[in-house]
């Protein structure tokens, strides 16, 4: 592996993959893997290689995995892609997202949960019941999994490989090295150009293929402001970050500059209960609380935040939404709440999962996490400790700066809040605490939240006020692809591609210099004929290599094929699937045609 800071102006490899997260760092093995060479740009430093993944909490959404089985959790992909397609609110005319949600309902298990394991990783035991949905029902089922060692550790044994990978001289891999724009040659994207941030020297890399893994556009709050979702309140003023101000979209916008297409950018997945960070590593570095359940949540004037109920585990872009309203909130709760309900999202603040500690993660779980309540207390300024209502609204109004909260008003809510919370009569129809019983009904929820906890009880004190804003995560949008990854296909499924490659090339006056290669998806021979036929006219020459795309009517169209080919009309024939179920299928056929020398492998 070649580690330079910057010594050459001019780097070449097969293979250049922009960005050093936990996307680039895959791609690199998979291409190292095959014995390809590879040029890894990474924009930070060698210490924080590993991107947002090495300080993330490590959850994975996943499906019919044993840690599912062990629980009683009956999962199917049919059933995550069915919430998937609801709760994301895909369109019918919406292909590639559909695409790609289907491909990581069926796939998950097999291409993340076994990917992972087979990398020496683990799962903690118990699945979490998250996003449950709130107007729109989500998740029907738990399935939000946690790595031990969370995605730090990941991060370390991926680079790990890397490092000791029987390929790793063809990897080189540049830190400090910040991409500012694509290079367009013959055909496509040939590269890209940028600075050494660390000397500030310009320099090139030339790859046959380059692999965009940037991290979105949430870094820049200034972007997220830019791509606002029409229709929500806000933007706040103050937006914390909690992504990596690297992934600045910057990359994404070079590429729509040559043609790719951007979408969804507004869709993030960011989060209602941000603090600053007490040790912050960049200007605005926020920390996401994964709030307390039990507790009043408030507007600057001390009024209940809604309409919705204001409660984690059911919709947290519903929750977003109804924050983006206010400048800030507040949680108002207790310090016995605090200790069970308290967690903070990222590998910082759970060393018991980090370190691989069941003993200390059950027994913070079972008797209060003082350390971390013990920690926000003494350095956030965000989090307020008082022996009563007058003094704790007298803090809240001395943090804030403004006169906004009156005690008589906090305690009257925390009152009619308890009596709602001691009341069985009343559980069922209170719009929070009804939902908090309903959490309850989850077996790891039942054990890090509350059994019906009033905040005004007095021997649960003191009583706790934390101001939270609005801070941002991850993007949901961004370049629209194909389920291989390529912004454009050649195939007649991917609207007009092969027509605008087509002119493209004679354009360029480059056609006879190119091997084609395209695909066919029909069941019977008639419209394959009549779909192939078009493929050469929207093309506009020969075409190498025709192949049978996801087996679909393989045994036909693989009869015209071979006619075909005997006519001269390609040079090559072979079958394509992106669905592992279809790969032993796959293998079968390409045994008995290579036998007959008639697929190119």
């Amino acid at each position: 592996m070649t580690d330079l800071q910057s010594v050459d102006a001019l780097h070449t490899g097969e293979n250049l993959v922009i960005g050093g997260g936990i996307a680039g760092i895959v791609t690199a093995l998979g291409l190292l893997d095959g014995g390809q060479s590879v040029v890894l740009v990474d924009t930070d430093t060698p210490e924080r290689f590993g991107g947002l993944a090495l300080w993330a909490f490590g959850g994975m959404a996943l499906v019919g995995t044993p840690e599912q089985r062990r629980m009683g959790v009956e999962d199917s992909p049919e059933l995550c892609l069915e919430d998937w397609i609801r709760f994301g609110e895909l369109a019918p005319e919406e292909r590639w997202p559909r695409a790609w949600a289907e491909c990581y309902a069926r796939e998950s298990r097999e291409w993340v949960y076994d990917w992972v394991r087979a990398q020496g990783l683990k799962f903690m035991p118990a699945v979490n019941f998250v996003e449950r949905g709130e107007r729109i029902k989500g998740n029907s089922v738990p399935r939000y999994h946690i790595l031990w060692g969370t995605g730090r550790e990941l991060v370390q044994v991926l680079i790990a490989k890397l490092q000791e990978h029987r390929n790793r001289d063809r990897l080189t891999l540049l830190h400090e090295h910040r991409a500012t724009s694509l290079t367009r040659g013959d055909g496509g994207v040939t590269g890209c150009s940028g600075v050494c941030t660390a000397t500030g020297e310009a320099f090139r890399v030339t790859a046959g293929r380059t692999i965009v893994a940037t991290g979105g556009i949430n870094g820049s709050v200034e972007k997220v402001r830019e791509h606002w979702l029409e229709g929500w309140p806000g933007p706040p003023e103050v937006i914390l970050n909690g992504a990596s101000p690297l992934a600045d979209g910057a990359i994404h916008e070079a590429a729509a500059g040559l043609g790719a297409k951007l979408d969804h950018l507004g869709d993030m997945w960011n989060y209602a209960a941000g603090i600053p960070h007490p040790q912050p590593h960049f200007d605005g570095h926020g920390l996401s609380l994964i709030p307390p359940k039990t507790c009043l949540w408030l507007d600057p004037d001390g009024e209940p935040v809604g309409p919705d109920p204001m409660v984690t585990g059911f919709d947290t872009n519903g929750l977003c939404r109804q924050v983006a309203a206010h400048a800030y909130t507040w949680q108002v709760l207790n310090r016995k709440i605090l200790l069970k309900e308290l967690a903070i999202s990222g590998a910082e603040h759970n060393p018991n999962i980090v370190q691989h500690r069941l003993f200390g993660f059950l027994k913070d779980m079972l008797l209060g996490n003082r350390w971390l309540v013990g920690r926000m207390l003494a350095e956030s300024t965000e989090f307020l400790a008082a022996p009563d209502w007058q003094t704790l609204a007298a803090k809240m109004n001395g943090l804030s700066g403004e006169n906004r909260i009156a005690a008589r008003r906090l305690e009257a809510l925390a009152a009619d809040y308890d009596a709602a919370m001691t009341d069985p009569a009343r559980r069922g129809t209170h719009p929070q605490v009804s939902r908090i019983a309903r959490a309850r009904e989850w077996r790891t929820e039942k054990l890090r939240t509350c059994k019906f906890q009033p905040i005004g009880d007095k021997k649960a004190g003191p009583l706790i006020a934390i101001r939270l804003h609005f801070i941002s995560r991850k993007s949901l949008g961004g370049l629209v692809t194909d389920l291989d990854g390529r912004v454009l296909d050649t195939s007649p499924n991917y609207g007009s591609s092969e027509s605008v490659l087509g002119r493209l090339l004679a354009d360029l006056d480059i056609r006879d210099d190119v091997f084609m290669a395209t695909k066919i998806d029909r069941e019977d021979r008639e419209s394959g004929e009549r779909r192939m036929e078009g493929s050469f006219d929207r093309l506009g020459g020969t075409i190498d290599l025709m192949q049978v795309h996801n087996l679909r009517g393989v045994d036909v169209q693989l009869d015209v094929l071979q006619d075909w080919k005997a006519e001269g009309r390609f040079k090559y024939i072979g079958i394509t699937t992106h669905r592992v179920s279809q790969h032993a299928g796959m293998r079968l056929r390409n045994a008995h045609q290579q036998l007959a020398g008639q697929l190119r492998i």
